[in-house]
């Protein structure tokens, strides 16, 4: 799975529960394009650490905002966006309406 997965590009997130202080969600892009790294991501407390080729964003950031669910999704997709954008994907094709089948039940 891996040998074909990293034959394509990506976008890959997911939480670390770490080795050491605290856990961290990370988003990575593969290959990682120009400007990644330095694309601005929500919310206040994510980083890229050049270290480990990755956005994160701690634990704690999103265990103690106002409202972790959201927090985090902006971190999700903020993530998503920078490797779209720096990757140039045709955004049209891959993304879908959240809602379109909200009427299935």
């Amino acid at each position: 799975v891996m040998v074909e997965g990293y034959s394509r590009e990506l976008s890959s997130c997911g939480f670390w529960p770490g080795g050491g202080d605290e856990g961290a969600f990370y988003a990575y892009a593969y290959p990682e394009p120009e400007g990644f790294a330095d694309h601005p991501v929500l919310p206040d407390g994510a980083y890229y650490s050049r270290e480990n080729g990755q956005f994160l964003l701690p634990y704690e950031a999103v265990a103690d905002a106002k409202d972790p669910d959201t927090a985090l999704m902006n971190f999700l997709q903020t993530t998503y966006e920078a490797a779209a954008i720096h990757a140039d994907w045709d955004r049209a094709s891959l993304e879908e309406d959240p809602t379109r089948w909200s009427h299935r039940q």
